[in-house]
């Protein structure tokens, strides 16, 4: 089984940044993609932001040129820096990583999410 657990959420003034972290542990074989996926009240998740095992990345419109997504995989940690933040950002962030486990079962497993919240 994969435990993920994000951090770094929080209240930010519209302009301001935050990162996000998000360490995945337990019975991990592989890391293929990591992302970044966030649900505002009322609205279905969206995807923000996602990265490949091979560093290869892929933004939201919404998001391009504010945030950047990292991965380092020696800590089996996705990361999501944010810019520039705008009211619309903010919403539940949960962080998705896909894989293997040792034994070689498949997974795709979900944090428990951060909130972060931008005032205008």
């Amino acid at each position: 089984q994969v435990q993920l657990v994000e951090s770094g959420g929080g209240l930010v003034q519209a302009g301001g940044s935050l990162r996000l972290s998000c360490a995945a542990s337990g019975s991990i074989f592989s890391i293929n993609d990591m992302g970044w996926y966030r649900q505002a009240p009322g609205k279905q998740r969206e995807l923000v932001a996602t990265i490949t095992r091979g560093g290869s990345t892929n933004y939201a419109d919404s998001v391009k040129g504010r945030f950047t997504i990292s991965r380092d995989n020696a800590k089996n940690t996705v990361y999501l820096q944010m810019n520039s933040l705008k009211p619309e950002d903010s919403g539940v962030y949960y962080c998705n990583m896909q894989g293997r486990e040792f034994g070689g079962r498949r997974y795709n497993d979900w944090g428990q999410g951060t909130q972060v919240t931008v005032s205008s």
